[in-house]
């Protein structure tokens, strides 16, 4: 190894090192800001901040379980798939994270909460050595430090937020790393690698399918525009093809490095065109377009009412038009997300195609740009494709204004100068970012306390937010979580949650059991036919009882039916956050399913911050509560209240309500949560629903509902029937 190249390869270490321990420093804010903060803690240990987390964490503890600490693995395994509980522990994330808990010496809460720390900050690895391609590892240095601590790149992989995020950019940069050196060196090992970090890449996120067919895209384009007669570039299309199939990793391992052997044999050059061919059919026949087509429908075609084509063609609200992360973005957050401020930004796309112009092998980058230009539609979780893709286009425009310099010593100031700059907007984002733990102290010990109580094979009912967590710190069943949250799931528990007691009792009983049901046949059926399933739950229902019109099955809950037998107890978790997002769980009930016409919204109004102004309580600029005759004015609209609640606990902590009653013709109640610093405004057919009733007012049903756990946090009710 010569001089130059020894002394080349020791700068770049030297840089990775720096860039990767700068965005450890920076994700280590957080932890610093919150070391002392108790509700952030259990057990002695930070607890993670993004609901998914739970999701891999409980397919990691289960993973552990089975082979760390049951020497019968295989039972365990057996008993743990007939249970049906959903748990992850065929997934990479969970998988990857059990292997580090073996190997490290630290606790579990420990890794989990790290992970994203280390993982992600490898983005720095690739970003640097493709700039050591174009002779440029000072670009390299400046776009990887800006890239790690980005708004969107830091926001998803910051301390605890342990989700796939932390190698999702990570993977396709090294695809793009590979490509990229592929192309300039047409180097047989880069053929394996590329197709190598597809089979990886696939095997961490099987959603990776549009990206990957992107890159080939661009790689086939380029070759037709620039490099028609290489045959190397068709050698890259054919095994990037066949690991881009759908089937067994094994498989597809085993025909990579066939073809990979094959290719190095220039005897077999002449068949190069014909395995070309016969890739693309086989990723056809795979059903290689199916997946693709199906996220394109998620999140480009989206919709506010699905149907279910089956039966009945019931219509349900669809959960995409609820979640923030899907939604449109103004520009400015759009621009902030990915450089950290406008005006970065728009220098960053400047330098972008002025190193498109420069470096034409750069056009291999256009998938990861149009991923994250995909925000304005798709929404902003998709602005980390974009963030080190126009970090190397700010980086590059940085180091060509410093070679203009008179000066090494200038030269190096430049560079130092504009690196701060870009990345202050960034430093000061990660500071002012306070993003709090999933849950707090108080209300895990509510959800152990609960899995001590329930069997593994109970069911507690909550809405999805809390469907991952529940199963990791109580280790029972949900209906719904984080994945399984389509409309038709969601519809029974928005049902139970929104309606009254009597109604939600009945409801989930027959969700429980129709669910129990429902894995049950599907794995009979698919023994058979994997074809053939059961519509949905709720379809299911309006048959069995004899309906044709599901609204008419909904409207028999007011009264005594014959309900089917009980198999397994159910509870349900009800907590006071679950009270911000209200509205948006009772849109999922609040449809008629056989039109899917909306109904009018129920009315539901929180004041945190209402003030005393004298004779009046202010919820709102416009809303204000007379204190003497108890009259609400809403903007110009004054009216009565049917009734107004007081609700406190005393030292004990036992919940005391008191209920003023004052005109029984309006719809309106007030209802004034002291120890919360809360008031609710809401309807009647609110007032009523389970979840006010049994959260807010512990006024329960004791024929359908026993108390378990009730504290203010949260509050856990056991179904009686």
């Amino acid at each position: 190894m010569n001089t130059s190249l020894s002394r080349d390869i020791q700068k770049t270490v030297f840089y990775i090192l720096i860039a990767f321990l700068f965005s450890i420093a920076m994700r280590m804010i957080w932890v610093y800001q919150f070391g002392d903060y108790t509700p952030f803690h259990y057990n002695g240990q930070f607890m993670i901040n993004t609901n998914d987390g739970y999701y891999w964490a409980e397919g990691a503890r289960d993973l552990l379980s089975g082979t760390a600490t049951n020497p019968d693995a295989k039972e365990y395994f057996d008993k743990f798939h007939q249970l049906n509980d959903l748990s992850p522990v065929s997934t990479a994330g969970s998988q990857l994270t059990a292997f580090f808990s073996k190997i490290l010496p630290f606790s579990f809460e420990s890794v989990i909460f790290y992970m994203p720390v280390f993982l992600s900050s490898l983005v720095v690895i690739p970003i640097i050595l493709i700039a050591r391609a174009f002779k440029n590892l000072e670009m390299g240095l400046i776009a990887a430090m800006l890239s790690s601590i980005a708004w969107s790149y830091y926001n998803r992989t910051m301390a605890g937020y342990y989700d796939t995020d932390m190698l999702n950019i990570v993977l396709p940069m090294f695809f793009l790393w590979s490509i990229i050196w592929a192309i300039k060196t047409n180097k047989n090992i880069y053929l394996i690698l590329t197709a190598i970090e597809i089979l990886i890449y696939r095997w961490w996120y099987p959603q990776s399918y549009s990206l990957e067919f992107s890159f080939f895209g661009m790689i086939l384009l380029y070759t037709v525009i620039f490099d028609r007669k290489n045959l190397f570039n068709y050698k890259l299309l054919a095994i990037m093809m066949f690991a881009m199939m759908n089937g067994n990793e094994f498989i597809r391992l085993g025909i990579v490095l066939g073809t990979y052997f094959l290719f190095r044999d220039k005897k077999y050059d002449k068949y190069v065109l014909s395995i070309l061919g016969f890739s693309i059919a086989a990723f056809l026949i795979s059903g290689g377009f199916s997946p693709i087509w199906a996220q394109l429908k998620g999140y480009i075609f989206r919709e506010t009412v699905s149907n279910t084509g089956k039966g009945l063609n019931l219509h349900f609200f669809t959960v995409m038009q609820t979640v923030r992360e899907a939604g449109h973005i103004p520009f400015e957050t759009f621009a902030n997300r990915i450089s950290g401020h406008t005006i970065t930004f728009i220098i960053s796309l400047l330098g972008y195609l002025y190193l498109l112009y420069k470096q034409r092998v750069m056009i291999f980058s256009l998938p990861l740009l149009g991923l994250g230009f995909l925000a304005y539609v798709g929404g902003l979780r998709f602005t980390i494709y974009a963030v080190p893709v126009l970090a190397l286009g700010i980086a590059y425009l940085i180091t060509e204004l410093a070679a203009k310099m008179p000066t090494k010593k200038l030269q190096y100031l430049s560079m130092i100068a504009f690196t701060l700059v870009i990345l202050y907007p960034n430093y000061k984002h990660i500071d002012a970012y306070k993003v709090p733990t999933v849950f707090n102290a108080n209300e895990v010990k509510v959800l152990e306390e609960l899995g001590k109580v329930a069997k593994r094979d109970d069911y507690v009912v909550a809405w999805w937010d809390y469907g991952y967590p529940i199963r990791y710190y109580a280790d029972v069943k949900t209906l719904v979580d984080g994945g399984k949250h389509a409309g038709d799931v969601n519809f029974p528990v928005s049902f139970m949650l929104t309606h009254t007691q009597e109604e939600a009792a009945q409801m989930a009983r027959l969700d429980v059991e129709y669910t129990e049901k429902a894995f049950k046949f599907n794995d009979e059926m698919h023994k058979k036919d994997k074809n053939i399933t059961l519509a949905s739950n709720i379809e299911e229902m309006t048959k069995d009882y004899g309906f044709k019109n599901t609204n008419e099955f909904l409207r028999t809950l007011h009264s005594d039916i014959k309900l089917p037998q009980k198999t397994r107890d159910i509870y349900f978790y009800l907590p006071f956050r679950m009270m911000n997002i209200y509205p948006t769980v009772t849109l999922f009930s609040n449809l008629d399913l056989m039109t899917g016409k909306k109904k009018k919204q129920p009315f539901f109004y929180v004041s945190k911050n209402y003030k005393d102004i004298g004779s009046q309580i202010q919820l709102a600029p416009n809303i204000f509560l007379d204190k003497r005759t108890l009259r609400l004015t809403i903007g110009k609209q004054t009216l009565p209240i049917r009734r107004f609640v007081k609700t406190a606990y005393d030292a004990k902590m036992k919940l005391h309500t008191k209920i003023q009653n004052v005109d029984f013709t309006s719809n309106i109640s007030v209802i004034y949560m002291t120890n919360y610093h809360t008031i609710l405004i809401v309807d009647e057919k609110t007032y009523n629903s389970m979840y006010i009733q049994l959260m807010v007012l512990e006024k329960y049903n004791p024929k359908l509902f026993q108390p378990v756990i009730l504290t203010p946090s949260a509050k856990v009710y056991k179904l009686a029937i």
